[in-house]
């Protein structure tokens, strides 16, 4: 790697990026609930309904992440991750010792507050690991964005090849696994993330480094998924499941071969030409990952935020208005657009609310099939659930790394903005709840696998658009906010809406549970009307952002971003 990209004593930010895969997968703890909710019913005696509303607990605690967010500009990306741990801990081991029936009577209150706290956990997890690499790859943000949640989204797959193969099907011991072994798997990863000196866009090798990990993260979702699906049809004895386990593992860690590679075969510095080390080059390399964010921006933009930059220097006030008189510095006015804000500045934007109600009508109605998998399997006839929710795992990344891949090129090829994608997967969702709530037989796999791409890319496009609207510094917060799109769409389409229209059919119908298309038909029919009117705000935002977009990324500011940034 050429020298300017690292600080001394520092390390490349290659190695926090292998090491979010593990972290990241971690964070996808919250997409268990489908493997243990049917227990926590039988054994607990919940009716649907009260079980949705646990599953609204699940969502609320995965997306509340304000304080992380807050927290990410204060402590150190370990600290962060050292909170969740401890959630994880305490609000897993709460539901472990309810499940296992270690100790009865539990409130139903409190095993909502363990859920909450528990899969909080995935918030600070998540956090960390996300503004840490969007700052240390600031020029790739919709592919790291893409990456780092498509690893959440195969988790599922991962998590249900565990229960089903190792824990033989147990949620006790699930739950137990998520009480300790998460925490451990952090507080071991959580020394390699840390903030670097920003990743070169100009080297080649990182686009290289980026397919690579791009190719890891795609040969273990296929591998996950057949392995899922052989094991459905032909049962492992134990000792092949370990090595199909130990396969798995070792795909995890593949992406550790960039930093190994960088350390045993260094990149030849020559061949970058004289003005690798010069001068401006090396002092360019000493600014931080904010710093960098700005030349991304463009040259107008850019000189606008370093004038904020200037304003908050210790600068003795008559130097100050000195510089002022001369236009070294602009005065304070609001940031626009591609600029960096401040929350409370955002806040009153109407795109961040236009962008916050499009992810809200795409995610809000994507975790109720999501919360609701088991029981929409099962009312369809469906033996073993399990397949189903690996398919959606499987999809979900798909959609997450293919949403980040795909915008990141045409944002910079075309200038699309990315919510352009946003548009299409909704439109897309509107027939998939139709072909849902139709009940054909034979469509459950096909929307299931559909639904899974379509969730995914809200995902991977709300990330990396929020950072190009609002910018990096207090990304944490933005990021954080616009999630609570995820659990007020669960409360209200889930929580609200399908259990209590699953609860009356299965009363219709006399039995505690309930069969047939008509358990979530009503649902399904709503959230496609859901869809359909976050299709026309979409619309909306993309043609009120387009011009923010092609100054971003017109091809004369982006090729002066990136010969200043290097």
């Amino acid at each position: 790697m050429p020298p300017h990209i690292l600080k001394a004593g520092s390390r490349p930010p290659w190695v926090g990026l292998a090491a979010a895969v593990w972290v990241q997968i971690a964070a996808g703890n919250t997409y268990n609930f489908p493997l243990y909710s049917p227990t926590l019913k039988s054994v607990l005696g919940y009716n649907q309904q009260q079980l949705t509303i646990l599953g609204v607990a699940n969502d609320i605690g995965e997306n509340i992440g304000i304080l992380p967010g807050i927290a990410c500009n204060k402590f150190p990306p370990w600290a962060v991750m050292s909170v969740g741990a401890v959630a994880c801990f305490l609000g897993y081991g709460v539901i472990w010792l309810a499940v296992s029936e270690t100790v009865q009577g539990l409130p139903y209150w409190l095993l909502w507050l363990a859920l909450c706290i528990a899969t909080n956990s995935s918030a600070w997890y998540g956090t960390a690991v996300l503004v840490t690499n969007m700052r240390n790859f600031p020029l790739s943000r919709g592919t790291v964005a893409g990456l780092l949640k498509g690893y959440i989204g195969i988790s599922a797959a991962i998590y249900t090849a565990i229960y089903s193969m190792i824990l033989d099907d147990s949620s006790s011991k699930l739950l137990l696994f998520l009480t300790i072994g998460l925490p451990v798997i952090c507080l071991i990863m959580m020394y390699l993330i840390r903030h670097c000196t920003p990743a070169s866009g100009e080297d080649s090798s990182v686009h290289v480094h980026f397919l690579f990990t791009q190719g890891a993260s795609i040969t273990l979702a296929v591998y996950i998924l057949v392995v899922n699906v052989v094991y459905d049809l032909v049962s492992f004895g134990k000792s092949l499941a370990y090595v199909l386990m130990a396969i798995m593992v070792i795909l995890m860690a593949s992406p550790l071969a960039i930093p190994v590679k960088m350390t045993f075969f260094p990149t030849d510095f020559k061949k970058f030409g004289p003005q690798v080390a010069s001068s401006d080059n090396l002092a360019i390399a000493e600014s931080d990952a904010t710093q960098s964010d700005l030349l991304l921006l463009g040259p107008s933009s850019s000189e606008a935020n370093l004038g904020s930059f200037h304003e908050s220097e210790d600068v003795p006030d008559n130097e100050f208005l000195l510089a002022m008189g001369e236009g070294a510095v602009k005065g304070r006015r609001r940031p626009r657009r591609g600029e960096e804000f401040k929350f409370h500045e955002a806040f009153i934007k109407a795109d961040f609310w236009l962008l916050w109600l499009v992810y809200f009508f795409g995610v809000g109605s994507g975790v109720t099939v999501l919360n609701n998998l088991a029981q929409i399997g099962s009312a369809s006839g469906v033996a073993d659930t399990t397949l189903l929710l690996a398919l959606f795992s499987f999809c979900n990344f798909l959609g997450r790394l293919g949403g980040g891949v795909v915008s990141e090129h045409f944002v910079r090829s075309k200038t699309i903005p990315r919510t352009f994608w946003m548009t299409l997967t909704q439109i897309i969702m509107v027939v998939i709840f139709l072909l849902y709530a139709s009940g054909l037989d034979g469509t459950l796999y096909a929307a299931t696998f559909l639904l899974g791409i379509c969730y995914g890319v809200q995902f991977s496009i709300m990330i990396p658009t929020a950072s190009e609207l609002f910018g990096l510094k207090h990304f944490g917060i933005i990021f954080n906010f616009m999630q609570l799109g995820n659990p007020i769409g669960a409360l209200l389409f889930s929580g609200l809406l399908a259990g209590y229209v699953y609860d009356a059919e299965a009363t219709k119908q006399g039995t505690p549970t309930c069969l047939g298309s008509s358990c979530f038909r009503l649902t399904f029919l709503i959230l496609a009307g859901m869809c359909g009117l976050g299709t026309l705000l979409s619309i909306v935002l993309y043609v009120r952002i387009r011009p923010v977009y092609q100054m971003l990324y017109a091809e004369g500011s982006f090729r002066i971003a990136q010969s200043a940034g290097h």
